[in-house]
């Protein structure tokens, strides 16, 4: 039985992403005001189906950062129908087109930006993921098909319907942006083996399920499986600065894969700036985990190993340790690290360029909080995932990492030798 509701919405999809691959910009701009018209509309529903899925979440003991995820409030509402709306001010990138050649024949060679089909999104408590994966695809000339965890299916549901309003009411079909109807994991499963209708398939949520979308699929997917992002304060750092930073990147959302979750300090301002620190963060009730050369710093601080750093807290928890250098911070980033976002803090310019050069993560930061590390925030609209492997995409995905390119050839009647 599920592998043929598997298969029925797949097919759905695949044959509504030929009506909307079609759309001009102007249309698809049209039908993006309607869904963030009709998110506003609905929020009270929204926000009252969401408290009974808060209520189940927290029965069932959901963590504070999943919970701090799967809650909607007036704000994060109008959050969603705002990063529409600044989706539709982005350039819609399908058509666009490049010459790449003329040919001693005179064919022209051009390549064209094309949709990617149909992709499906398999996220936990994130509800949010709903509007911004519907109205990216939507804007890329995709269908999706939006499998959402038990822990926030309702909310899903009650924000698709207004995306849903938005798409009868012009005319497409609903198909369009599917919600999966029940998050069970032979469902999910079946959908995953969907290659003939099926382009992509973006996981969004923790370590586990990453795991196991990547090793089910027969679909190609987009791996993204832990945040361990660090700041490193160089010894040419503006010490207030990167307290601010740090507080920033650690305390203003804990729940988050662009938080911090790992602190380097070189060792010439090791003194100067783990005082200013540990009293922050105390302030703001962060445990501290921290190496021997940093523990001391830090009042009831436990002190781990050199081999036990590279956890993803996603709470008000972070992992300190004292560098001689700048190589032994990179050292560090490099074993430790998980290739999403690492930020250097630093008045030296030629160690700034040096830290983008060599670290390899999807996003390098000088001197900013890793917190903006985010589709929205970097001018993407909102961000359907963020990659942290290299195929076909690195880093925050927006609209164009949702396309791909064709050969376009056109030439007067050769024909070859």
């Amino acid at each position: 039985m599920s592998q043929q509701i598997a298969k029925e919405i797949s097919q759905r999809a695949a044959k509504a992403a030929r009506a909307v691959a079609t759309l001009s910009e102007a249309d698809k701009n049209s039908v993006l005001q309607k869904m963030a018209d009709a998110i506003r509309a609905r929020q009270d529903k929204i926000i009252e189906v969401n408290k009974k899925d808060l209520v189940a979440g927290k029965e069932k003991g959901l963590s504070d950062s999943m919970m701090d995820r799967l809650e909607l409030t007036p704000e994060r509402i109008e959050g969603m129908a705002s990063a529409i709306e600044e989706i539709i001010a982005l350039k819609d990138p399908v058509g666009d087109s490049y010459v790449l050649d003329e040919r001693p024949n005179g064919m022209k060679i051009e390549k064209m930006r094309i949709p990617l089909g149909v992709i499906c999104m398999i996220y936990e408590a994130r509800p949010n993921v709903t509007a911004d994966a519907g109205a990216l695809c939507f804007k890329s000339g995709n269908a999706v098909i939006l499998r959402c965890g038990r822990e926030a299916i309702d909310s899903s549901k009650a924000i698709a319907e207004a995306l849903h309003e938005a798409l009868e009411a012009s005319n497409l079909p609903k198909d369009v942006i599917t919600v999966v109807p029940t998050p069970d994991r032979e469902l999910m499963t079946e959908l995953l083996q969907q290659k003939d209708y099926i382009d992509l398939v973006i996981p969004r949520g923790g370590e586990g399920l990453i795991h196991f979308v990547s090793d089910t699929s027969k679909i190609p997917v987009i791996q993204h499986y832990k945040g361990v992002c660090h700041l490193y304060v160089d010894k040419d750092a503006d010490l207030d600065k990167a307290l601010a930073i740090l507080l920033n990147g650690k305390t203003q959302r804990t729940g988050v894969c662009n938080a911090l979750e790992g602190l380097l300090v070189h060792q010439d301002v090791a003194d100067k700036f783990l005082p200013m620190a540990a009293k922050a963060l105390a302030e703001k009730d962060v445990t501290i985990h921290a190496d021997k050369r940093s523990v001391s710093y830090f009042d009831g601080a436990d002190e781990i190993a050199d081999d036990a750093f590279g956890e993803e807290y996603l709470a008000l928890e972070i992992a300190v340790r004292t560098v001689d250098n700048y190589e032994g911070a990179i050292e560090h980033i490099q074993e430790f690290g998980s290739g999403h976002t690492e930020v250097i803090i630093t008045e030296n310019d030629e160690t700034a360029k040096r830290f983008i050069r060599e670290v390899d993560s999807a996003v390098t930061m000088a001197n900013v909080s890793s917190r903006f590390s985010d589709g929205g925030q970097l001018g993407l609209g909102a961000e359907i995932g963020i990659s942290t492997s290299k195929l076909h995409a690195y880093g925050p995905m927006g609209l164009e990492a949702l396309t791909t390119e064709k050969f376009v050839v056109t030439g007067n009647g050769q024909v070859r030798d």
